[in-house]
């Protein structure tokens, strides 16, 4: 099974890695280490163990505020009366054209649910968010539990509560 780990820009080869998708492959190449080493965002990467060094798919987390105006409204019941609640942000997540469709964006996205669920008595955080690229995109998110917000169609959000009991 392959490997998750932190991106090493000496280790990992980027330059190679496509999906399909010019903005998630621009971005691992240029900008993911960079933003890491701003602590912007932090990346992980999806490696095979015969080759550690090829990029099977990634992806970045970082912290976010959220407008509890933009959630449901029997959701925002249930949440303190702040104005913004604090989420971790999967800003991109990314499979590469010659592993598509093998399993990798699920086993991707369940190892970054599980951090971000870990991480969540470190720095809190109320819900996992995900900013779909495109009406396929949110399909898969919906399937692991994921709710689109109110506010806007292509922003979902899975609850903490949800994300334990995921397998």
């Amino acid at each position: 099974m392959p490997t998750v780990v932190l991106l090493d820009k000496g280790s990992h080869n980027r330059k190679d890695f496509q999906c399909g998708i010019e903005p998630l492959d621009r971005y691992i190449r240029e900008r993911a280490a960079a933003d890491a080493k701003k602590s912007v965002s932090v990346c992980y990467v999806l490696t095979a163990h015969d080759d550690p060094s090829t990029i099977i798919g990634y992806y970045t987390l970082s912290n976010l505020s959220v407008e509890v105006t933009g959630l449901p409204s029997t959701l925002q019941k249930s949440l303190p009366k702040y104005p913004q609640i604090p989420a971790t942000l999967i800003g991109r997540l990314a499979v590469s054209s010659d592993h598509s469709r093998q399993g990798f964006g699920e086993h991707l996205l369940l190892d970054a649910l599980k951090r971000a669920y870990g991480a969540r008595s470190v720095i809190g955080a109320a819900l996992v968010v995900v900013d779909a690229k495109d009406e396929s995109a949110a399909n898969f998110y919906a399937q692991y539990g994921f709710q689109r917000t109110k506010s806007n169609p292509m922003r979902l959000y899975i609850l903490m509560g949800t994300i334990a009991k995921l397998p």
